[in-house]
C-alpha cells in the first residue's frame, strides 16, 4: 500500500473555517480578492495542492476575519 502524506495543518484549519463560514469557493475566493471569473478555480487550487505561500494564508485569513495566527496550530 502507497504512503501518503498527513495532510498540511494550516489547510486543515483553512477547511474547518471555510465550513464553519458556510461561504462557497466562489465568495471566499472573491473575498481573498480574485476576479469572479476565476475565484472558485483559485480558492480550490490551493485547498488541493495544500501548500499556500504565506500571503494566500493572509488571504484566507482575511476573508474569513481571523488574526493569521488563527490558522496556525
Amino acid at each position: 500500500m502507497a504512503k501518503t502524506e498527513p495532510e498540511d495543518p494550516i489547510m486543515e484549519v483553512v477547511r474547518k473555517h471555510l465550513k464553519s463560514s458556510e461561504m462557497t469557493y466562489q465568495a471566499l475566493g472573491e473575498k481573498m480578492g480574485y476576479p469572479p471569473e476565476s475565484a472558485r478555480q483559485s480558492v480550490a487550487q490551493f485547498l488541493r495542492g495544500g501548500d499556500p505561500r504565506v500571503g494566500t494564508i493572509r488571504r484566507f485569513a482575511k476573508a474569513f476575519g481571523v488574526p493569521i495566527s488563527k490558522l496556525f496550530r
